[in-house]
Formats: C-alpha cells, structure tokens, sequence
C-alpha cells in the first residue's frame, strides 16, 4: 500500500510516499480503508520538526485526522463490521475521563502513524461511526477541529441561547465553533484579515464580522458590540499574540478557551486581567471518544456540513500543506485517497 512519511528535514516539503505492507488487525482492531485526511496547523509543526511530540518523528505517517471503510475487523470486535463508515479519533485511547500524558503520547500524526495512508490499523475503541449524510471528505474534517471546537463551547465551557461567542480567525476550529455555537442559539462575532472570509462567515451565521487587519484594536469593538460588557466565551486560537486583546474582549467571569499557537508559543500575558476579571481559562487539547460521539450526535441530528474549502489529490498532499500554511482558506483542507 501506498502511505506517506515523515523523512526529516526542517520544512513542510519533509514528507515522501513510501510503499508499506498493507497492516492486518490485531484481536480489538480494526483495519480501515482511507478515503480522506483532512489537515491542521499541528501537521505542519510535527512534519517541519517543531513540534513536541516526545520522540523522533521519522518514518512516521502525519496527520491525525481520516475517514474511511472498515476493511477487516479483529476476532474480538463487535462494534463494528465490514463496510462500516468511521472515523479514528485524534487520540484513540482517550476514550473519556480526563487527559494525561499517556493519552495525549498516543496522538495520531505525532510519535505514532497517523493517517495519511491507503490503509490503517487502530484500536476498535479509538473508532467512531460516522453520520450518514457526510461524505468522507466531509467527516475527515471532524476528529480535530469539530473535535476541538465541541470541547471548547459545551465541555470547557457551557454555551447557551443567547450567550455571545468571539471566535478568532476563519480556520476549521474557528469555522466549526461558529456553526456549533449558531446550532446553540447564541451570537456569534467573528474576525478575520480578509473582507471575503468574513462575508462567508456571516453567511454561516456569524451576527458580526472585524477586520483585524484594518481595525488592529478589534478588542474595542467587541466591548462596542457587546455594550462595553465583553463577551461570555472565546475561543482563542492565536495564543500569545492575541491572548491578552482577547482578555480584555471577556466580560468580567467570562471564559477563554485556548487550544492555538498560530502566533507561537511563548509571550508576555496579562495575568492582571485574569486575575480583576475573574476569567476563567481552560487549555482544550481535542477531545476524548466520548466527546466525539456526543458532538457526531448533534451534527447528524441537525444535518450540519462541515466547511471544506478545498480537496487535493493524495499526490498532491504537500501543496495542500503549502495552502495551508499560507493560511488562504476558510474552515478545512482535505486530501481525498478516492
């Protein structure tokens, strides 16, 4: 079979087809044929060596999200049968409870074979259905992002009719929190660099748009929009760059959820505000099996699509890595194996 793997190097160009023998399932396995990855910023810092992911990343198979067919199951496995349309959750052994080393450790993509490759083996437990009105390229979309978004408004926090949500940037986090937080009945303002996104996002829902870029104190037009009283919930995917604007954007026992580094990983953060506001905040690391059937739950109830802004080839994963990292799109990137 035909995968992907990391070969060294300091760029997003680090990665080559290899050919592997195809894997067979062990007692709880299941193998599962690819038909879709889709990506996120955390592949280009696994692949381009600048990511911390505890051992040597060489020689393995990057990405952490895919969708497929279950092609052969374990002897001990009832959960699923042949033919099955699933999904591997980002960390397959979190199956619910809290998170620790040992379970973030068996991260996809990471120091373990993720999923850019014709076949796959995984656990049964770290496998879920899929919802019957997503392509794959659709639910390949779903084990980070969706993932992470879900945790960050009804697990972090607790999003309701009527609560307002700030949501930073246009990427697949950000795009699913938007639709998540429409589907809670709450408002939603949104920011972006680019006048086009930002028409795209109020037409999925989002109640107010900023430009970052032409309004660089968009922190003030939030507290505008909200009556100087802040926001209840962000989601914050810029890290140190723009922690400490969101801060302010928070009302007084607001929430933060932060689970980004797009500005990077180290900065001065204003622990004041945290401190006078009361602001609560909680690092969202993706999610656990059961957070995931819970969010596949609503999204089949409600028929919601996720945004996929492009479909790349499998030998043209690269360029979809360099789209990516460009940052010109709007909710996911995916490689289809069809």
């Amino acid at each position: 079979m035909k995968a992907y793997e990391i070969i060294g190097g300091t760029d997003i160009d680090s990665i080559a087809i290899v050919d592997r023998p195809v894997p067979a399932p062990g007692p709880v396995e299941v193998a599962i044929d690819v038909k879709a990855c889709s990506l996120n910023y955390r592949d280009i810092l696994v692949i381009s060596g600048t990511y911390a992911v505890g051992d040597k990343v060489t020689g393995v198979v990057p990405l952490s999200d895919g969708a497929g067919v279950v092609s052969a199951v374990g002897a001990g496995v009832t959960r699923f049968k042949v033919g099955d349309r699933v999904a591997a959750a980002f960390m397959p052994n979190w199956l619910d409870g809290p998170l620790t080393a040992e379970l973030q450790a068996g991260s996809l993509g990471g120091a373990v074979d993720g999923m850019l490759a014709e076949q796959v083996v995984l656990p049964a437990s770290g496998v879920v259905h899929i919802p019957d009105h997503l392509s794959f390229e659709e639910a390949s979309t779903l084990p980070c992002a969706g993932v992470t978004a879900w945790y960050a408004q009804f697990v972090g926090a607790d999003i309701g009719p009527g609560d307002t949500v700030l949501l930073l940037g246009t990427g697949g986090v950000s795009i699913f929190a938007l639709q998540f937080a429409k589907l809670a009945g709450a408002r939603v303002i949104i920011t972006s660099s680019d006048d086009a996104k930002l028409e795209r996002a109020r037409a999925l829902g989002a109640d107010h748009v900023i430009n970052y870029q032409s309004n660089p104190e968009w922190q003030h037009e939030v507290l505008a929009l909200t009556d100087g009283r802040g926001v209840d919930h962000a989601v914050e995917v810029g890290g140190p760059g723009t922690l400490n604007k969101t801060l302010e954007a928070v009302r007084f026992g607001g929430s933060i959820s932060l689970m980004g580094v797009l500005t990077g990983l180290a900065d001065a953060v204003a622990t004041g505000l945290i401190l006078h506001k009361n602001i609560k905040i909680q690092g969202t690391y993706v999610g656990s099996v059961a957070m995931f059937e819970a969010m596949n739950r609503a999204i089949a109830l409600h028929k919601m699509k996720p945004v996929v802004d492009r479909v790349f080839p499998f030998e043209e994963a690269v360029d979809a890595l360099r789209l990516l990292k460009a940052g010109g799109h709007l909710g996911k990137i995916v490689v289809s194996l069809e």
